[in-house]
């Protein structure tokens, strides 16, 4: 039996497991969160701003050249620092990506925001157009979707040689009757 003050190695061994799955699990999880990097007011480097953003650094780089995003301040070695701003900025982006804008519409946005004669209905406009733009699109991809579905339906036999596949048949068929100079 062992003395009351000394532990085992067993209890050593876990504690030691413990330690290690609690580092493993402080290096999964980012430190900090745009969210928490905008409220605490502290500058951040390029690399931890890009990383918080789950973006690269070239990102970041892209949208100061597009006028998008910008540092707050630079230092003396020339690296740039980010505040708040910068921080809810990229969020913004980030999240009007994920609603389908380009980089011109979140522009726009970014414009209607900073102009006090903007209003609310231009921003409702401006997002009006860009989901009727999204169902054309999908009305598109669907009208493509099923073409390809009837293509696939014609082709039966796999092993035909390629002289007779039904897809590339269909396919010179049309593009033949639509550039065709000598039909009328």
């Amino acid at each position: 039996m062992q003395p009351l003050g000394k532990p085992g190695k067993a209890l050593r061994s876990a504690a030691l497991a413990a330690q290690q799955e609690s580092h493993a699990l402080q290096r999964q999880k980012p430190a900090d969160s745009l969210d928490e990097a905008a409220q605490s007011g502290s500058s951040l480097t390029i690399g931890k701003l890009a990383r918080l953003a789950e973006v690269s650094a070239d990102t970041i780089r892209f949208y100061e050249d597009e006028r998008l995003l910008m540092p707050a301040s630079k230092t003396e070695a020339g690296y740039r620092l980010y505040g708040r701003d910068a921080v809810r900025r990229l969020d913004f982006i980030k999240h009007a990506q994920h609603c389908g804008m380009t980089l011109a519409e979140i522009r726009q946005l970014l414009e209607l925001r900073a102009d006090d004669r903007s209003c609310c209905s231009d921003v409702r406009g401006l997002a009006i157009r860009k989901k009727l733009e999204l169902e054309h699109k999908i009305k598109a991809m669907k009208a493509m979707s099923q073409a390809l579905s009837e293509l696939i339906a014609i082709c039966t036999v796999e092993d035909q040689p390629l002289d007779a596949c039904p897809i590339l048949a269909a396919l010179e068929s049309s593009v033949s009757k639509q550039n065709d100079p000598f039909t009328t």
